[in-house]
């Protein structure tokens, strides 16, 4: 039997309700807290966006700085999202199907990007890959720079959104159903074939899901990015850095026009992320 707070299931499904004022109370306070956290703030957004004219808003997208910094934000997105598809997948395959020491551990690690600020991460590369770091004998041999460069922010990235497609797989995963590999492998299918037939076409939706908040988060990503990437106009600056370097000349109308622009990505990526979540449960 599944009980919730307002209302429950009885075994032939019938749905009980509870108390209406209950209901009431807490779908107001559930629609307060998200509308104050969410709705506000874009309300605001646009409203200073729009403040000046529409004029102000076209002049804004014209500069090239501004879809330079967009083209950068989306290649190093990009690069991330093929990479965590890749190994992502690999290491959510392992952590289920294996069973191998420091599987716990690794387990564990997965989540640390979640508890460790972004501001951390870049200071932490810039000690291994900065001009005193760690690496940097290594790096001035090779001839490759990481530090205020587009490969120390690919870096950077890349931790900060390491677990989404991991967290996103393991419970497929843990629920694919064995017998569907077992009767291809008794009719003498090999692995690959086994992937690409059978275990694939069921981890699609997830994949693709987990590709999405990817993407997502590696396109508002700023703490990391700035403390490793310097947001060197031209050259390192990203959507996000744009926008801090806008705020701090006071050319608050383009800074406005381009985290609106920002925003309006990231909703469509999470809208289309949901509608697919919606499709794959359906």
């Amino acid at each position: 039997m599944r009980w919730t707070l307002t209302s429950f299931k009885n075994r032939e499904g019938k749905r009980l309700k509870g108390n209406p004022w209950t209901r009431g109370i807490l779908i107001t306070l559930a629609v307060s807290y998200v509308g104050f956290l969410i709705a506000t703030p874009v309300t605001a957004l646009i409203y200073n966006a729009f403040s000046a004219g529409i004029g102000e808003i076209l002049k804004t997208l014209s500069q090239p700085e501004l879809w330079q910094a967009f083209r950068l934000t989306i290649v190093i997105s990009l690069i991330v999202v093929a990479f965590h598809t890749i190994f992502g997948t690999l290491t959510a395959w392992m952590l289920v199907r294996d069973r191998f020491p420091g599987r716990r551990l690794l387990n564990g690690l997965i989540d640390l990007p979640f508890a460790v600020s972004p501001v951390v991460v870049g200071y932490m590369l810039l000690l291994l890959f900065g001009r005193n770091g760690l690496f940097a004998p290594l790096l001035e041999s090779l001839g490759i720079k990481v530090a205020f460069a587009v490969p120390g922010m690919i870096l950077a990235t890349l931790f900060v959104t390491l677990p989404f497609m991991i967290r996103e797989l393991i419970p497929v995963l843990e629920n694919l159903d064995h017998s569907q590999e077992q009767a291809a492998a008794t009719m003498g299918a090999n692995n690959w074939q086994i992937f690409w037939k059978v275990i694939f076409p069921a981890l699609r939706w997830g994949i693709l899901y987990g590709v999405m908040l990817t993407f997502a988060r590696a396109l508002g990503e700023f703490g990391a990015v700035l403390v490793i990437g310097g947001g060197i106009q031209g050259r390192t600056e990203t959507a996000t850095l744009f926008i801090y370097r806008a705020l701090d000349e006071r050319q608050y109308i383009s800074a406005y026009t381009t985290a609106l622009v920002l925003g309006l990505m990231s909703f469509l990526l999470v809208y289309t992320t949901d509608r697919i979540r919606h499709r794959a449960h359906a």
